[in-house]
């Protein structure tokens, strides 16, 4: 309930190695992006940070790099943008409802999408401009959206009660989902990524042909 974090090296035995304050309740969200280099974390104070690496000091708290004061209820969705390195989507609790987009660098909002229910966990496609979203009250789904659009293009119905978290298989295509209905669920809802074209034969490689041999 102090609002801290801490960033542990479990390698070493004085293992906390970044303390990061600013929140004023409890933490409800962390997520590192792909590069490590930025966290950002949501709280039950409403409010979303963005904390740069950079800016950490030995044995001091790590100053805020961005304070995010747009939601209205406890910031837990966070994820970072697979294509855009500097793109954040947050979402927001059932008194806030909107799914978010930050750009990390500036700290501007860059766009705000009323869902309509409680954005209970994000997940960005790998292999398309899409997001996926949980949700709970009231009816417990996922819904896929189109991005930049944010045309909805799916709706995945079956849990009972607020689905709290998504991962993502290693290929990008199936989604698990587990929910306060105490079951998990597994959607083909990203589909298959595209296939990469093998690359032109050439007089260089001449015996190419004998990898296709089984």
């Amino acid at each position: 309930m102090d609002g801290q974090i801490f960033s542990n090296d479990v390698r070493v035995r004085s293992h906390i190695v970044e303390t990061y304050t600013g929140h004023d309740q409890e933490v409800c969200g962390l997520k590192w992006s792909a590069s490590g280099q930025q966290l950002a974390s949501g709280g039950n104070d409403n409010v979303l940070q963005i904390w740069d690496r950079s800016m950490a000091a030995s044995n001091a708290p790590t100053q805020w790099l961005h304070r995010l004061e747009e939601h209205t209820a406890a910031v837990k969705a966070l994820a970072w943008c697979p294509f855009q390195s500097n793109l954040l989507a947050s979402g927001g609790g059932a008194g806030d409802r909107c799914i978010k987009f930050w750009n990390t660098h500036t700290g501007s909002c860059l766009n705000s999408v009323d869902t309509g229910s409680q954005v209970c966990s994000l997940l960005w496609n790998k292999n398309e401009r899409e997001l996926l979203s949980s949700h709970g009250f009231t009816h417990n789904q996922l819904t896929l959206w189109k991005y930049p659009s944010m045309v909805k293009m799916a709706e995945l119905t079956g849990h009972t009660s607020r689905v709290l978290y998504m991962a993502q298989s290693p290929e990008g295509c199936t989604v698990a989902s587990a929910a306060g209905d105490e079951t998990l669920r597994f959607w083909n809802v990203f589909g298959t990524p595209e296939v990469a074209k093998p690359a032109p034969k050439t007089k260089s490689e001449p015996f190419a042909h004998l990898n296709r041999i089984r």
